[in-house]
């Protein structure tokens, strides 16, 4: 009926400061890259949720900040929710913050106020929550909730820091106000800072004892522990051996006749399992537990000996998930079931059995002698086959390949005798080329596609002084002849593209005597089946002049 909202930017510094230091720095090292989860209990207006969200900042950078932590900030008054999620707040509600921090995560706004930044807000989630009567935020690794309870009274108290120890992850960290003393339930939480009221999540607390302060007062209340109390007594009375390993790997409960059985004391409950001689003696549990709660199925390991008071002892064991409809299971129960006689009776049959055996091997002993000589002459006769049949299959392949080989020999002699009457008809051709090349009077120059000279006849040679063998394969217009090559590359190249089929230039050249003469060339193209085969012919003639009375 009263609500009093009196909060502030980073109020207490000093328990902040612990908080940042010895919390949340080794929170976010513990965390790694998995998402943490924080809880504002009576954030009022918002500011204690908005200082949360600059330590975890700082901690983190603000671009880890944005994709892993999740603070859900609640309050019963609808008011003040309004306000909060807002995130604008008057210069003076904001001296609290350090400068440093103001620049970073506030901007200035009209009318002299600053709103805490945009990017960064949408990761507090405002919501109405009553601490008394609505189900608690669950998988918490830090719950706030500074100078809420100072208003309850200690029966209430009780209720709600049953609630908070229920949300809160292995290791989550509750942070309470300095005018709260936490003076019930100190079981359930051990003191990080006794002085700054940092306390970490105990589980070392007793189950009922938790689940009766979860309960309401009265008559419901009473049922539910009458209901806890007979199923613990059902339990410890029952006639085999049970475990309950819960699913952060403790033991939770152990019956009487387990306890008895395997010689565990009161102070071993609560434990690791993994640390428990009965984790591995007298057969691993670890891993058949670990099966049962990723599967979500029954693992049976079968029959497990015993050694107790000078005789041995024999259980089934069996590993059942314990399941409540979510998806994660609640932990694993491990049962061993007494088959003593059972086996007993089951071994005496195996001795009788064995010896009937024994019996039955030594009479079929001779037999098995004799098959077996049958066995290796049948084997004898089977090689014979066996080798014989390779043989002929070898035979019929060798036939095959002489065949084959015979074939390609004939191929080849085709082919060699084609080959030579090719070679005869292009030894006539080149020959009767060169007579026709060496018999022209005027100077034959043949060029390829890239205008190297492909043919330089004897003409040509007495002309220009260079040799067919000096100007092969080199380009026209490099050569230092005593014929201007310069105007001749407009009609070559002409010729060669095709734009024209014949060019005719005239030049004034020095022969290779010294001699000034006029020089006609005609250019023409030739084509072929593809254009690395096109080319250029040219005809050098000697029109003035006495060389070429000379040639």
């Amino acid at each position: 009926t009263v609500l009093i909202n009196v909060t502030s930017f980073f109020r207490d510094p000093g328990a902040w400061r612990v908080l940042a230091e010895e919390v949340v720095a080794p929170l976010v090292e513990r965390k790694g890259d998995e998402p943490i989860r924080v809880w504002s209990a009576g954030c009022a207006t918002g500011e204690e949720a908005y200082t949360l969200a600059m330590v975890l900042a700082e901690a983190l950078d603000p671009v880890a900040f944005r994709e892993r932590v999740k603070i859900y900030a609640t309050d019963v008054d609808e008011e003040e929710l309004i306000t909060a999620r807002g995130g604008t707040y008057s210069a003076e509600r904001v001296e609290d913050v350090p400068p440093e921090l103001r620049g970073r995560y506030f901007e200035p706004t009209p009318g002299g106020r600053y709103a805490f930044r945009g990017d960064l807000r949408r990761a507090v989630i405002f919501g109405r929550h009553n601490l008394v009567s609505d189900a608690p935020i669950s998988n918490l690794d830090l719950l706030v909730c500074r100078n809420t309870l100072m208003y309850f009274n200690r029966e209430l108290q009780t209720r709600i820091l049953a609630r908070f120890h229920f949300a809160l992850k292995e290791q989550g960290v509750l942070f309470l106000g300095k005018a709260e003393m936490m003076l019930s339930n100190s079981a359930l939480f051990k003191p990080v800072s006794l002085k700054h009221r940092v306390f970490v999540k105990s589980e070392s607390g007793d189950l009922k004892g938790r689940v009766l302060a979860l309960t309401q007062r009265g008559e419901g209340g009473n049922w539910v522990a009458q209901e806890v109390r007979l199923r613990e007594v059902g339990f410890n009375v029952a006639p085999e051996a049970q475990l309950v390993v819960n699913a952060r790997g403790k033991l939770a409960l152990a019956n009487q006749r387990a306890r008895t059985l395997f010689g565990l004391s009161d102070d071993e409950v609560g434990l690791a399992f993994q640390d428990l001689t009965l984790s591995y003696q007298p057969v691993d549990l670890r891993s058949p537990i670990d099966q049962a709660l990723s599967e979500r199925d029954t693992v049976k390991l079968g029959t497990v000996e015993l050694p107790r008071a000078g005789e041995v002892r024999y259980f089934d064991v069996q590993v059942v998930p314990l399941l409540n409809g979510e998806p994660k299971p609640l932990g694993a129960s491990v049962i061993f079931r007494d088959v003593t006689s059972h086996k007993r009776l089951q071994l005496g049959l195996e001795d009788a059995n064995a010896e009937l055996e024994a019996a039955y091997e030594e009479l079929q002993s001779t037999n098995e002698e004799l098959e077996t000589t049958n066995e290796e002459l049948q084997s004898t006769v089977e090689e014979l086959e066996t080798t014989n049949e390779e043989m002929q299959s070898t035979n019929e392949e060798l036939e095959t390949m002489n065949e084959e080989m015979q074939s390609t020999n004939e191929e080849l002699e085709t082919m060699n005798d084609e080959l030579r009457r090719r070679t005869l008809e292009l030894d006539r051709l080149n020959i009767f080329l060169e007579n026709i090349m060496s018999s022209l009077r005027v100077g034959v120059v043949v060029l390829d596609h890239n205008l190297n000279v492909y043919i330089w006849n004897e003409r040509a040679e007495d002309l220009w002084g260079l040799r067919a063998d000096e100007v092969q394969g080199r380009s026209l217009f490099t050569l230092d002849i005593g014929l201007p090559t310069e105007p001749l590359q407009a009609p070559v190249r002409a010729c060669l593209a095709g734009t024209s089929e014949s060019e005719e230039v005239t030049l004034e050249a020095l022969t290779r005597r010294g001699r000034t003469v006029s020089c006609r060339v005609r250019c023409s193209s030739f084509d072929a089946l593809d254009d690395e085969l096109r080319g250029v012919i040219l005809l050098m003639e000697v029109t003035e002049g006495g060389e070429q009375d000379a040639g």
